[in-house]
């Protein structure tokens, strides 16, 4: 347990971005390139342009990255898949059972399921980081999967991240699946810090259930109206935790949906107020997406994703809001 430190961190409001950046993977045990291909392969297109209006309004982010889309090809990928494989119940939940066969052979033929080129756009603007989202999009707690299955994963995602380059120091937990019981493995890999979930009690789910139907439609509803608080965290209670440090989420920026057309400005002026709230009160906000989410619409999501970052530039003049990734946050946290 870290010892208590001075509020090297109090006073101004944190604002935290992490994108859950996983193509195909990231969807594949549900959906398929017939019915979902059109959102993944906008993404080539979602990335550069996520990457210049960050740039423009000051944004830092955290780039969470699942490792097979660091391969350049087939053989890359296969190489590096580790012999630890998960052992879930659920067999369709495993990558390796089936689905490695209509992986293409290269990245410039497969734009499903790789992003090498992509990575080293992220790579080359110094204002972000790149994290890991698991090697194989990780299922932690599924019924069958092990700890050690978990950390030949993690192994695995470091060493092809390590390959091109980039050293990996934060994890988002697929679906959300944070495994209380894995965090010293993260602390093994020297991973410093991971995003938990929200603190709400309707968002913790036991290992291998479902949000029932109440839980779901008070967390759609949520995300337009202050059912549950302004989900922003205390920033000195992420400095006196143990180590790997839990930067919690706080919202997911959900996808412009047509039929909900009408319901968007609740949530955009949903979101601006909680990053308000935190920029008022020195407390953290942590939003969260898929790129794949601004796949489809992406005019309607883009114009989203403008309003939010000036709305944060606006928070930055009047109270000194701060913009990071996850890992400047936590390297403010170890100074």
């Amino acid at each position: 347990m870290r010892g208590t430190k001075s509020n090297v961190l109090a006073g101004n409001g944190k604002f935290v971005i992490s994108l859950d950046f996983e193509l195909l993977w990231g969807v594949r045990d549900k959906k398929s390139i017939e019915d979902y291909g059109a959102h993944i392969a906008g993404v080539r297109e979602v990335i550069p342009k996520t990457l210049k209006i960050f740039n423009e309004y000051g944004i830092r982010a955290t780039f969470s990255t699942v490792g097979f889309l660091f391969a350049e090809d087939k053989e890359e990928l296969l190489s590096t898949i580790p012999e630890n494989k998960p052992t879930y119940v659920d067999r369709n939940l495993s990558p390796y059972n089936g689905h490695l066969d209509l992986v293409g052979n290269h990245a410039e033929k497969d734009h499903y399921h790789y992003a090498p080129d992509l990575i080293d756009l992220i790579q080359k603007d110094k204002g972000h980081h790149i994290g890991t989202h698991t090697f194989s999009h990780y299922y932690c707690s599924e019924i069958g999967q092990t700890a050690d299955q978990f950390k030949s994963d993690l192994q695995a995602a470091k060493k092809i991240a390590e390959k091109k380059g980039v050293t990996i120091a934060s994890l988002v937990f697929p679906r959300n699946q944070c495994n209380q019981t894995y965090l010293e493995v993260l602390d093994d890999m020297g991973i410093e810090s991971y995003r938990g979930n929200e603190s709400f009690n309707i968002f913790k789910t036991p290992i291998g259930k479902k949000l029932g139907p109440l839980r779901r439609v008070i967390h759609f509803l949520d995300a337009y109206i202050n059912l549950l608080g302004y989900h922003s965290f205390e920033i000195n209670k992420i400095l006196n935790q143990t180590k790997p440090a839990n930067i919690p989420s706080s919202s997911l920026l959900r996808p412009y949906i047509t039929q909900f057309s009408f319901l968007e400005p609740l949530k955009i002026r949903r979101i601006k107020k909680c990053m308000t709230h935190a920029a008022k009160n020195g407390k953290l906000y942590h939003l969260w997406w898929h790129p794949h989410n601004f796949g489809q619409n992406m005019e309607k999501n883009f114009s989203n994703l403008i309003q939010i970052v000036k709305h944060f530039r606006e928070l930055e003049k009047q109270y000194g809001l701060e913009s990071h990734s996850m890992e400047s946050l936590t390297e403010k946290i170890n100074d």
